[in-house]
């Protein structure tokens, strides 16, 4: 314990002081009394009560005297206190196969249900980012604490061209780490992939996107969007369209969840979204804060004070001194 104002502590001398104080004038008042009657017959003439009841209340009024000097001094301690922070960063599938309607009412409209679910399970301390991963990763929202402005860069996505996976988690990965916590610390970090699976372009190999991932020590968890009936349309020249299957491929995402140590779910359900949150709770730990007691020694110093004058009036109907 520290206190930011240490020399007030200079007046707890008072404290021995008022103790002297109290025994000299005790012995001054038995020697004064002995004068007028016979220290045998006193008890008779004038019982006194208990060593315990006349000297406790004293006691803690001395306690509170001192807690009210320490409060002045403001004492503050560096506790160990449960750490609230951590990142999310939702990267969510936009290509053209999540136009597929095998999941209604879209593959995409679910992502972004799923997505915002997600939102209403974790606390508001929670940074919550957004990538959008088409032909390029490109960040929609930065790691915010600001949930309408990550429903407001949901709500925007569109369906684009290609998938490009790895860029994706390697975005989304690096996105997280550059956050900082209120004591400088990195937060627990962790992707929520949604995404109907296979890559399409890209730079990044997805593995060579998860080890990066796990190297920033960053699990991947992907919730896979679709079916193996999916099916897109397509426009041609002349009015002519073409009907492109689009089957739900989990094998790169299984790759990725895997060598991160994150997992892949097969359905938009509450229980993936509980797993993730789950899994940041598991690595909030404990960070040092150093808060001031004032408050509690003052309620303290009160409480004693209130309760010695109480004691005193009950057991000698006088207060002490």
């Amino acid at each position: 314990m520290t206190f930011e104002n240490p020399l007030a502590l200079l007046a707890l001398v008072a404290v021995p002081l008022l103790v002297l104080v109290f025994v000299l004038r005790e012995r001054h008042r038995h020697r004064v009394t002995g004068r007028f009657a016979s220290p045998a017959l006193l008890p008779a003439v004038a019982p006194r009560p208990s060593r315990r009841t006349r000297y406790l209340p004293l006691a803690v009024l001395l306690a509170a005297l001192t807690a009210m000097v320490v409060g002045v001094a403001r004492p503050e301690a560096t506790l160990s206190v449960k750490r609230e922070e951590a990142t999310v960063v939702i990267a969510l599938d936009i290509s053209r196969s999540m136009r597929a309607n095998d999941v209604m009412p879209s593959r995409i409209a679910a992502a972004r249900a799923a997505a915002t679910s997600f939102l209403g399970t974790i606390p508001e301390r929670f940074r919550v980012g957004v990538v959008a991963v088409g032909t390029r990763a490109v960040v929609s929202a930065p790691p915010t604490e600001d949930r309408q402005l990550v429903l407001d860069a949901l709500n925007i996505l569109r369906p684009s061209q290609g998938t490009a996976l790895g860029d994706a988690v390697v975005v989304a990965a690096e996105l997280g780490q550059r956050e900082r916590g209120e004591d400088g610390v990195v937060p627990p970090t962790a992707v929520l992939l949604i995404s109907d699976g296979a890559r399409d372009g890209g730079e990044t190999d997805p593995a060579d996107a998860a080890a990066r991932a796990k190297k920033l020590g960053v699990p991947v968890y992907a919730i896979l969007v679709g079916t193996t009936q999916g099916t897109i349309e397509e426009e041609l020249e002349g009015g002519f369209r073409q009907i492109i299957r689009v089957p739900a491929d989990p094998q790169t995402l299984r790759q990725i969840t895997s060598a991160t140590g994150g997992r892949l779910f097969n359905a938009l359900d509450d229980e993936g979204l509980k797993v993730v949150y789950e899994n940041l709770q598991s690595r909030l730990g404990h960070r040092e804060e150093r808060r001031e007691l004032t408050d509690f020694v003052a309620g303290g110093a009160a409480i004693l004070l209130l309760g010695g004058g109480a004691l005193a009036l009950v057991y000698s109907r006088r207060v002490p001194l």
